[in-house]
């Protein structure tokens, strides 16, 4: 069970909770009982992007490098996230 914490008591002990997420464990912060933050430790969150990352495969393109592609290009890769999607 993950530690909670009211969101009065979070603030004064957040150097105890920063502690915590550092040694590899998360922290649930509620307001009137209700979870709203979750402290987590740092790898935990980078191993999220890095999944996210890996399983975007030719989806992370999207919106990036307007500038750079060739005129026509946009028809292509517009192709190439249809043909992923379908997957």
């Amino acid at each position: 069970m993950k530690p909670t914490y009211g969101l009065e008591q979070a603030r004064a002990q957040l150097p105890h909770i920063a502690a915590e997420a550092r040694a590899g464990h998360t922290s649930l912060i509620t307001r009137h009982g209700e979870p709203v933050a979750a402290v987590v430790p740092m790898s935990f969150l980078q191993s999220q992007q890095s999944e996210r990352v890996r399983k975007g495969g030719i989806l992370t393109l999207r919106g990036t490098g307007r500038e750079l592609w060739q005129t026509g290009a946009g028809k292509a890769v517009a192709e190439l996230r249809d043909e992923w999607q379908a997957e």
